[in-house]
């Protein structure tokens, strides 16, 4: 068909990549504490480290049990709609923020989640005055 363009699969254009050591546990604190869900999940063959997409309100991650691909420690930068109503949904879920919500000087509230393996999840929400 002539001047069709297909709709990309991968509608985000930056995919955070942020290394994991133990899939079982990683996967249970995204989707089960965060409210992620998964979208897919990669192993060349059964018993091989993990390569998967995760997704939550349009924001994904890439997350990897492969050691060359990057180090434990990572961060991410995810913006939402309200930071504050994801720390009472998160919260009810278990999980503890290492940093609340809280206002900084370039007119943003952030909450800071460290995941299992030490990753920073920096959740922000625009503030309008």
């Amino acid at each position: 068909m002539r001047g069709y363009v297909p709709e990309p699969r991968m509608k985000q254009r930056v995919f955070p990549q942020l290394r994991m050591t133990n899939w079982q546990r990683t996967r249970a604190f995204y989707v089960d504490g965060l409210g992620f869900s998964v979208d897919w999940e990669h192993r060349f063959e059964p018993g091989l480290p993990v390569f998967t997409q995760i997704t939550r309100d349009g924001l994904s991650l890439f997350l990897t049990e492969h050691a060359g691909d990057c180090q434990v420690g990572g961060a991410a930068y995810l913006v939402v709609d309200d930071v504050d109503a994801l720390c009472r949904e998160i919260s009810r879920r278990g999980i503890n923020p290492a940093e609340l919500p809280g206002d900084t000087e370039w007119h943003a509230r952030e909450m800071t989640i460290v995941d299992p393996d030490g990753n920073r999840l920096r959740f922000t929400t625009a503030v309008t005055e």
